[in-house]
Formats: C-alpha cells, sequence, structure tokens
C-alpha cells in the first residue's frame, strides 16, 4: 500500500522520475484516488506524470470537479491524445457532468465521426440502455474462419471496450454471438457461423437502465448488445457500466427512504444549503402531518385527565408501530427492486405480512402485558397495552407492505414509501387504536 506521505515528500522534492515509477506499478482506480487528495497545481502536475497507457482509464474515474479542471489546463495536443484513449461511453458520460464551455471545446478536439457517434448517445432517454452503451465491441462476419476472426482481434481489440464476447453481425443485423474463449478453442479453419450462438437476449436503446442490470444480474453477463428499433446492432452495455448504475439505482432508493431528494453530487461536493433544500420539503410534509396525531391526542384530554399513566405509554406504541411498519416496507422495497415481488403478488404479501404481524404483535403483546400487570397490579392497563399493541403491529405491517406495492402500481418510485412517511401514517392509527381500546376497557 502506497504511502501517500512518502509520494508527497517525492513530489515535493521534484523527484519525478520515482513519482512516475510508482504511478507506472499503480492500479488507475488507486491513482485516482489519490490524485483526489492532491490541489489543483499538484493534480495537473501529477497526471501528465501518468503513463500514457493509463491516462484515460485514470482520467474516466475522477470526479467531475477535477476533471473539469484538467481539461481547462490541457493544451488542445494533450486533449485529443486524451479523448482518443477515452471509451466512447466514458466520453458520454464526462460530457453529461462538465460545464457547457468545457463541453465545446470537447467536441471540438473530437473527429468528426466520433462526434457524430457522441450527439447520437447524448440524444438518447437518460437512463436508458442507449445512454450507458458504448458503440466499440468486436464485430464478426458469419462466413470468417477462426483464424481470420483472431487475426481482426488483434487488430482492433485495442480500441474495443471488451474482446471477451464477439458479435456476428451481417448488414448489422445481429445474427449471433461468440465467444474469444470458443475462437481461441476452435480450429483455425471453423467458420463463425458454426461456432456461434443463436439464441440471443438483447436490450434496445429504450430499454430502462434498471432493466438492464436485472438482465446482467440474472444470466451473469460481461456484455449485453444494444439494439436500434429496427434491430440493429448499436452498441453494447457492459458489467463495470452496469455496476455504476447499481451503485446510482441503490443510492437514489436510500436517499428517497430517508426522505431525502436524490442528488448526482457526492456528499461533500454537495454545499450545506444544497443538502438542506433537498431535506426540507419532505421534512415540512411530514412535521405538518403529524398536527393530525397531536389533533387525535388533544380530543382524549379527558382520558388522560382520568388515567394519567396513559401518556406514558404514547411512545413505546408509536415507535413499535413505526419500527414494524419501516421492517415491511424495507423488505417489499427491495423485493420490488430484485423483482422477487410483483403487483400481482399483492395479496400474498399481504397474508403473509398478516401472519407475520399476528406472531409478532402476540409475543410483543404478551412480553408487554406481563410487564405492565407486574409493575403496576392492573389487569386493564395489560389489556390495553397489550391489544393495542397487536393492532398496531398488524396495521402497520400492513400500511408498510401496501404502500410501496400500490406506488409500483402507479408508475412511482417504491423507495418514497419509506420509512419517514410510513412511520407518521402508523403514528396516527396506534394513536387512534389506543385511545379506543383504552376508553372501552376503561369506560371512559
Amino acid at each position: 500500500m502506497l504511502n501517500k506521505d512518502i509520494f508527497s515528500r517525492l513530489l515535493q522534492q521534484r523527484q519525478f522520475k520515482s513519482v512516475r515509477s510508482i504511478l507506472d506499478v499503480m492500479n488507475a482506480v488507486d491513482i485516482a484516488s489519490l490524485l483526489s487528495e492532491l490541489d489543483g497545481k499538484e493534480l495537473a502536475l501529477v497526471f501528465r506524470l501518468i503513463p500514457k497507457a493509463k491516462a484515460a482509464e485514470v482520467f474516466a474515474n475522477l470526479n467531475s470537479a477535477m476533471q473539469s479542471y484538467l481539461v481547462e489546463m490541457f493544451s488542445e495536443k494533450e486533449l485529443r491524445e486524451l479523448l482518443d484513449d477515452l471509451y466512447m461511453d466514458d466520453t458520454v458520460d464526462i460530457l453529461e457532468e462538465l460545464p457547457a464551455n468545457l463541453v465545446t471545446r470537447i467536441l471540438a478536439a473530437i473527429s468528426p465521426e466520433n462526434r457524430n457517434v457522441i450527439n447520437k448517445l447524448l440524444n438518447y432517454p437518460e437512463d436508458s440502455a442507449g445512454s450507458i452503451m458504448t458503440t466499440e465491441y468486436v464485430d464478426l462476419k458469419p462466413g470468417w474462419t477462426a483464424a481470420q476472426s483472431m487475426e481482426h482481434i488483434k487488430k482492433t481489440g485495442i480500441h474495443k471496450e471488451t474482446i471477451y464476447t464477439c458479435y456476428v453481425t451481417n448488414q448489422r443485423k445481429l445474427v449471433g454471438i461468440v465467444s474469444a474463449k470458443d475462437l481461441m478453442t476452435a480450429d483455425d479453419g471453423a467458420l463463425i457461423q458454426d461456432l456461434m450462438e443463436t439464441e440471443i437476449i438483447s436490450v434496445t436503446t429504450h430499454t430502462d437502465q434498471e432493466n438492464v442490470t436485472h438482465i446482467f444480474r440474472k444470466y451473469d453477463f460481461i456484455a449485453l448488445p444494444v439494439l436500434d428499433a429496427d434491430g440493429l446492432l448499436v452498441g453494447i452495455v457492459t458489467f463495470d457500466d452496469v455496476m455504476d448504475v447499481l451503485v446510482a439505482e441503490a443510492t437514489e432508493d436510500i436517499t428517497k427512504m430517508a426522505a431525502v431528494a436524490p442528488s448526482e453530487k457526492t456528499y461533500f461536493e454537495t454545499s450545506a444549503f444544497a443538502h438542506a433544500k433537498r431535506r426540507i420539503p419532505w421534512l415540512l410534509l411530514l412535521m405538518f402531518s403529524s398536527i393530525i396525531t397531536g389533533t387525535i391526542i388533544t380530543d382524549y384530554e379527558n382520558a388522560f385527565a382520568a388515567i394519567p399513566l396513559l401518556v406514558s405509554f404514547i411512545p413505546m406504541l408509536m415507535d413499535t408501530g413505526g419500527n414494524c411498519g419501516s421492517q415491511s416496507a424495507t423488505l417489499v422495497i427491495r423485493g420490488l427492486a430484485l423483482e422477487e415481488i410483483r403487483f400481482r403478488d399483492f395479496f400474498r404479501v399481504i397474508w403473509k405480512e398478516f401472519k407475520i404481524s399476528l406472531i409478532v404483535g402476540i409475543i410483543l403483546a404478551a412480553a408487554n402485558g406481563v410487564r405492565i400487570f407486574l409493575m403496576y397490579q392492573d389487569v386493564a392497563l395489560a389489556l390495553v397495552i397489550a391489544f393495542s399493541l397487536v393492532s398496531t403491529v398488524i396495521i402497520s405491517k400492513l400500511i408498510g407492505c401496501i404502500l410501496p406495492l400500490l406506488a409500483k402500481r402507479v408508475g412511482l418510485d417504491p423507495a418514497i414509501m419509506a420509512s419517514p412517511l410510513i412511520t407518521t401514517l402508523v403514528d396516527t392509527c396506534s394513536i387512534i387504536i389506543y385511545f379506543n381500546f383504552a376508553t372501552k376497557i376503561f369506560a371512559l
């Protein structure tokens, strides 16, 4: 593991030969992480010391602020050389993040042919397969031999994002797939049409990127072909891009489950004002919705006056209900994300959660009922808490499973029906249940 203090000292002492030798053996991702800790002047200096073969990959792994700075610092020649080594999908990702003036400069440095490809990729809908695909893939012809194909890969493979899966096309129509392993183990004279697989799983340019990730997870693909509306091969999605999508989708779900508007920037890149702006709307909504709970509690002031002890159990009931609802919601949301649960399973999920809630509710009620009877020697109070707990757990778990399913049905992200919203609804229900049992059993 590189000692960053040693690296900084070598840099300060201008021992560039030693710095270059360190960078030569480091992984591109680790170099990007190292650069993130340097200031602007050092960043430009160290980047120019990175071996040319790694520079493009390092640049692709930097954050947008660092990429913007380097683009401003690069000469036209340096920029052109860097862009020539970048894969097309990485170039598109970078262009989507950079300011307009830098985008113009980058497009000016790219060849007209590549500029046309990039413009086409940029026009695909956001979060679609077309927006994350690369146009750099190995294509073979059905009539080629294995030897001809290997020669073709040797000549063009260095510019392709992956050579492990090759695509057999006939006038751009995808007719088969052949792996590099099959090519290397086949006789030189074997024809591609005899080696290729014709059962092809593909997506279109407008397929949602989340559906693409499900296909990768299901079939363990390295790459997936992308077809246009005419069924012609226009690109491939590779597993590294799918990993980025998975991270982005998971981050979006987590932020929504915490009642925070998603952000494409990292935690430290986002200003305090921007953080607050994304959190306030939900907090305001949830805060004002709690007025309902307060109104209900006010309506039962007579019950408080008669038995003040009732107030002390409100937090326990509300917290238990919120926790139970959050458990169900989290599992259902995750099940929907992994496609383990679908809307057609609506009543199966409700029945399962109902059985779970009965078991959980009875155990929690029994434990609290015994505790309350031993502490207060009051059977009526123990029954109120026990009945309230069972009912609250059942209601909260049903709310927790139903809301995400309904959100999915109407086209909303199920993650928005997570802990904060469910807790607010369950709080209201638990209070109504609690005081109804209290007024009935104590005849208040």
